[in-house]
């Protein structure tokens, strides 16, 4: 093996395991715990986390893992038109994570980044009904920009990761770059517009 071809191995191998951490469901976890550990440190964080991470990873995973098995897919769904019912199903997860986050009384800015989660991917929705955005992109943006508005400058930090999510995605050829500039600006401009207009400056 040559060091050209063994730099390529190197270079995907990462850009795979960038691509599987950064999955959307896996990417809400911390932000989640990060986001109401700080609101409720000294209450109940914990339980406002295991709501949250319930229905906006635990229960998208299962259903869209279901999915996948039963129709033999592959994970990434390639397939534009492969996405619509996986979507679909995590839609309906996030409604009842809404719902049942406002019954709870979970923090405004955990309950906003819920109702995030489910405009951002019926947005998803619709653009999957004809071009394929990057479900990536949009899922890193997003939550960066809950972080942003929770501790200003500082984070920003989180959005490093952003460009390196964007350099796996198109190194494993899963997208074009209008693809992902288009999933990571949605996610900044879409996520930044619904906390204005939910819980202001």
């Amino acid at each position: 093996m040559t060091p050209s071809t063994e730099n390529k191995s190197f270079n995907t191998s990462l850009a795979s395991f960038i691509s599987t951490v950064s999955n959307p469901p896996l990417v809400a976890i911390p932000v989640f715990l990060v986001i109401n550990y700080t609101l409720l440190y000294n209450g109940n964080w914990a339980w406002f986390s295991f709501l949250s991470i319930f229905f906006v990873s635990i229960l998208p995973i299962i259903t869209s893992s279901l999915w996948i098995l039963r129709n033999n897919l592959e994970v990434d769904m390639p397939r534009r038109e492969d996405r619509i019912y996986p979507l679909l199903l995590v839609i309906l997860s996030y409604v009842v994570g809404v719902i049942v986050l406002f019954a709870a009384g979970a923090p405004s800015l955990t309950s906003a980044l819920m109702v995030c989660y489910l405009n951002n991917t019926l947005i998803v929705l619709l653009f999957s009904l004809f071009w394929k955005i990057s479900i990536h992109a949009m899922g890193i943006a997003g939550p960066a920009t809950a972080l942003i508005y929770l501790f200003g400058w500082p984070g920003l930090a989180f959005s490093l990761v952003v460009p390196l999510v964007v350099w796996s995605r198109l190194h494993l050829k899963r997208h074009t770059p209008a693809q992902l500039i288009t999933g990571t600006t949605l996610g900044y401009l879409l996520t930044a517009l619904q906390l204005y207009l939910l819980l202001g400056f």
